[in-house]
């Protein structure tokens, strides 16, 4: 198996036996006396499993996994699985160790085949949970931290240090997709994080935050000089991928436009930072594209006095440049309460029908996974959904829909093609989604 596990105990003959028993079956074994010698063991090694005798003198085995938990998150490491060892036949005892956290329990003296076995299954599920948790942190595509994870990461770098917090948006994207095809699309997403993975420090932060669009954090940089240095290569790089992806005649404006802020130059929130440099790679869009923009405070000052029209234009390309239209509107709260609203006025005015149907999804466990789980339905539904249909996600694992002018049989078929687009993507033995549907027919009112 080639595990390492350490064995921590106060009684020699005990960890004679589990030393025997577990090079028997190919594991690299360390045992060692007390809860303080498990520490110090700690700072320096990263075995597979513990196995922790609760019974020791001095420090016992509950105070010593809770030091053991501090020290990891101090230091910024993975929680090893711990396995409690206990010669009592006590069930508050156990009780006690698996709501502190342990995987497991295993009585002594030991029986061979439940310790390895128990073993074995602790560690794999342990790298099974710990593989599902690192890859919801990731996008896909690209192998950068997806949003969330994103603007964890950089909230906490504002925050803490010196650096540049960066917008990179790819300039005329959209074009790849119309002419090319979705598929070319990815591909050209993909060739950008490739040049981009190339031209940043182990120590910055990349996030992907939408489509084409994307968040970094840059350690250290606070000139503009280093932000144009990056800007002029990655324009430069993207440009020859881009004709060996589609030719040299493609004809598509690609390049990268950035916009930049600097912590704690500019200030040291995230929320602020962010929008500081969306306002200055707005500016570079407004302005030839394929360039950057440091944030400038007296002239985003004068640029207050914009007239109407201009504001117009700013909005419409937001607008339009940002999102695709494309599916049902994903509302927050205030927003859905007006639209539901409207949407019945409306069809109690005009003799119309309506479907409700409330979505419901459960698993076993919550965090980091559960979370984009939830963002991954909640994406489904609005493809899978038409552009006036309207979507409430009023908790974590419910999503309210509200279908207008379908009648009921139609409104059963849509709920029919939303399970089955969500089959595709492979999470049912991860969650179990529930559903209840409220058909109305609205007659038409007087003037």
């Amino acid at each position: 198996m080639g595990y390492w596990v350490v064995v921590v105990d106060d009684e020699p003959l005990s960890l004679t036996n589990a030393r025997n028993l577990l090079s028997a079956n190919d594991m690299k074994v360390s045992c060692l006396r007390s809860g303080s010698d498990l520490l110090k063991f700690m700072g320096k090694n990263e075995p597979d499993l513990i196995l922790l005798d609760i019974l020791m003198p001095g420090m016992d085995g509950f105070e010593t996994y809770k030091a053991l938990r501090m020290l990891e998150e101090k230091e910024g490491k993975s929680r090893i699985p711990v396995i409690f060892l206990t010669g009592e036949n006590n069930k508050e005892t156990e009780r006690r160790g698996l709501k502190a956290g342990a995987s497991d329990f295993i009585r002594k003296p030991f029986d061979r085949d439940v310790l390895v076995k128990r073993i074995k299954n602790t560690i794999e599920n342990s790298r099974t949970i710990e593989s599902l948790t690192e890859e919801a942190r990731f996008d896909k595509l690209t192998g950068f931290l997806n949003k969330a994870s994103g603007i964890e990461k950089v909230s906490q770098l504002c925050e803490s240090a010196t650096g540049a917090l960066t917008i990179l948006d790819l300039d005329n994207f959209k074009l790849v997709n119309d002419l090319y095809g979705h598929d070319m699309g990815d591909r050209i997403l993909e060739a950008f994080a490739d040049v981009f993975r190339h031209n940043i420090r182990e120590n910055d932060v990349v996030s992907r935050i939408g489509g084409d669009e994307f968040m970094a954090f840059f350690a250290g940089v606070s000139e503009a000089a280093e932000v144009a240095g990056l800007t002029n290569r990655l324009n430069d790089q993207l440009s020859k991928r881009a004709e060996a992806l589609m030719g040299k005649d493609h004809g598509i404006p690609l390049g990268i436009s950035v916009g930049a802020a600097f912590a704690p130059g500019h200030s040291k929130d995230y929320q602020l930072l962010f929008q500081y440099a969306d306002s200055s790679l707005y500016r570079v869009k407004q302005n030839g594209k394929h360039s950057f923009q440091v944030y400038d405070v007296p002239k985003e000052d004068a640029d207050m006095e914009k007239d109407l029209n201009r504001e117009i234009t700013r909005l419409t390309q937001i607008v339009e440049e940002r999102g695709d239209g494309r599916g049902a509107m994903l509302l927050g709260q205030d927003v859905f309460v007006w639209e539901y609203r409207f949407i019945m006025r409306f069809l109690d005015r005009f003799e119309g029908v309506v479907n409700r149907v409330l979505f419901e999804i459960s698993a076993e466990e919550k965090g980091p996974l559960f979370s984009e789980i939830m963002a991954e339905f909640g994406a489904v539904l609005r493809s899978s959904l038409r552009r006036y249909d309207i979507i409430f996600q009023c908790s974590q694992n419910r999503f309210f829909v509200v279908l207008p002018q379908l009648t009921e049989k139609d409104g059963e078929t849509v709920v029919r093609r939303i399970m089955g687009a969500w089959e595709k993507k492979g999470y049912q033995e991860r969650v179990r989604i529930e559903y209840a549907m409220s058909f109305l027919s609205l007659k038409k009112t007087k003037d």
